[in-house]
């Protein structure tokens, strides 16, 4: 019979923790909208604001217990009356430029917006360079050094 109780409570705990992440999984957040252009904009605003946790889920993705105090407060604001603007505002605020999946092109994030572009125009240039080159170098007569080796290597194999 001692035998039997370690697997027994082994079993039995697994079980409860499998229960218990199940119930958690099961929780689902249910919110009352009786207009649907709320309802709308809480799932516009909430799949435009990055999780702090998750870092690259949105927090109506995400099961992280910020995005759900997330997700109250958005809904707590619009249920106020707020604007989207607003309402993302306060999640700046509160949380940094980072909860924006689209940050402001504003002085500090002007590089974040700008360097891909100015990558991608400088890729250009140095493309263009590479092609014109290219051709300047395929197009150009031999130098009489040039011209005088080639004939002694072509000469060489002539002869032999």
């Amino acid at each position: 019979m001692a035998l039997m109780r370690g697997p027994l409570i082994l079993i039995t705990t697994l079980a409860l923790l499998l229960m218990a992440g199940l119930a958690q999984a099961a929780a689902i957040e249910v919110r009352d909208f009786d207009d649907p252009v709320l309802e709308t904009r809480y799932h516009d605003i909430t799949a435009s604001l990055r999780c702090p946790t998750c870092q690259n889920q949105a927090i109506n993705d995400s099961d992280a217990p910020v995005a759900g105090d997330m997700r109250d407060r958005v809904y707590r604001l619009l249920m106020d009356g707020r604007a989207d603007i607003e309402i993302r505002n306060h999640m700046v605020e509160r949380f940094g430029d980072y909860v924006l999946y689209n940050p402001r092109l504003e002085g500090r994030t002007f590089l974040l917006w700008g360097l891909p572009v100015a990558l991608g125009l400088l890729g250009l240039v140095l493309v263009g360079l590479l092609v014109r080159a290219r051709r300047n170098a395929s197009n150009r007569e031999l130098s009489a050094e040039e011209r005088a080796r080639l004939d002694a290597l072509t000469n060489r194999e002539r002869t032999e």
